[in-house]
């Protein structure tokens, strides 16, 4: 008898092939693309109340998409090979074309976005600081010093273009991930038309609620005051976001248990028990019903701001915990059965291996490293100094 398996298992079903750096993978990129989705409804949308988190958001997108190809690095046994998905494309494979949109998102997107919206500051950094900052400011202006009123409207013009083609752009850079879960025909947990949506608007979810508690956090650090009418409106889009998230969570879920087709008794034996906490727990009751709950007082009576302040900090941490349960529940439970549904196996993450607990810690913190060196260079701070309480 294995240890941790139960019943009929393929010799190739034992071990799970994908890891927790799989399930940070789709976490970090989705971090991501709900991040710039929140940056574009100031940018596209006009939603004024959201500007103090404008760059904000836009640092947290490029902080956490820097670190996005690594747990995928980390899991191939040899990660310099991934450079051949660029010298010889494979245009039908959805896992090889994840390169290209992601080197278009960073550098065509986001990056082209975030010199555009800081160049007048980058130019009026490199006349006035001295030494190696100097220096580096002056690269960063790429020779262009042309701040003008005529020349920072075209900067606006661009900017408003390069947001707009961001925005399907962030949808393929997350979308492309439940495309494929969902394209695995042999896996029932995964095979679902309703994977790439789901992906997308947990996305947008997870984006949206790490931006709120970022702000909040930084302005607490910075001894600033909070702009309540915009963490309001954060919260706003946050809870309708969520609420559509839940929907198609629950559509899928009814159509499942409606089907009960042959591998339904497996999948509902796992998830009451070897997936019972991770979904039911943290997924459902914890990481949504509650932060639902917390989010929909907020629109149905008027608390003071500090009670709020305190609710929306519970609905954010709370959600993040709940798409991280997502994410892990879809990558690893769904190697937890075997494809003759006779058998269940468990999953033990090791400690300090490759695609062990303190690597996947290290590379979740390693964002907020970058993120801080990037405010450090390129404060976002400045047009939000007074702030209401």
């Amino acid at each position: 008898m294995i240890p941790g398996v139960d019943g009929f298992m393929y010799p190739n079903e034992v071990e799970l092939q994908w890891s927790v750096l799989i399930v940070l993978y789709p976490f970090i990129t989705g971090l991501v693309a709900g991040a710039f989705i929140l940056a574009s409804l100031e940018r596209v949308f006009q939603v004024q109340a959201v500007r103090p988190t404008y760059r904000l958001a836009l640092l947290t997108a490029l902080a956490f998409l820097l670190v996005a190809p690594l747990p995928l690095q980390l899991h191939l046994g040899h990660p310099e090979r991934s450079l051949e998905m660029y010298l010889t494309p494979h245009r039908s494979s959805a896992m090889a074309m994840f390169g290209f949109v992601y080197l278009w998102y960073l550098t065509v997107v986001l990056l082209v976005e975030i010199w555009l919206e800081y160049r007048a500051d980058i130019v009026r950094m490199a006349q006035s600081t001295r030494g190696f900052a100097r220096i580096i400011y002056k690269a960063l202006t790429l020779g262009s010093e042309n701040v003008s009123p005529a020349a920072r409207a075209i900067d606006d013009k661009v900017g408003y273009i390069v947001t707009v083609i961001g925005i399907p752009s962030a949808f393929m850079l997350h979308g492309y991930v439940g495309f494929i879960f969902g394209s695995i025909k042999a896996n029932p947990w995964w095979s679902t038309p309703l994977m790439p949506v789901v992906f997308l608007f947990s996305a947008m979810v997870s984006g949206i609620a790490a931006v709120m508690l970022l702000y909040m956090a930084a302005m607490k650090v910075k001894g600033r005051l909070i702009d309540m009418p915009c963490v309001d409106t954060i919260a706003t889009y946050l809870f309708y976001t969520f609420v559509i998230d839940f929907t198609l969570e629950m559509l899928d879920l009814i159509h499942r248990t409606y089907e009960a087709d042959e591998s339904f008794r497996s999948l509902d034996f796992m998830v009451h028990t070897r997936l019972w906490t991770s979904q039911v727990v943290l997924q459902i009751v914890l990481g949504t019903l509650l932060p639902l709950a917390l989010l929909a007082a907020n629109q149905l009576w008027r608390f003071a701001a500090e009670r709020r302040r305190a609710m929306y900090t519970a609905a954010g941490c709370l959600t993040l915990i709940g798409i991280f349960a997502m994410r892990w529940n879809v990558v690893i439970g769904g190697q937890l059965f075997s494809k003759s549904f006779l058998g269940y196996t468990s999953y033990k993450m090791e400690l300090v291996t490759r695609e062990g607990l303190v690597p996947a810690i290290a590379l979740m913190l390693l964002p907020f490293a970058i993120f801080f060196v990037l405010i450090k260079l390129l404060p976002p701070w400045q047009e939000s100094e007074a702030h209401k309480a």
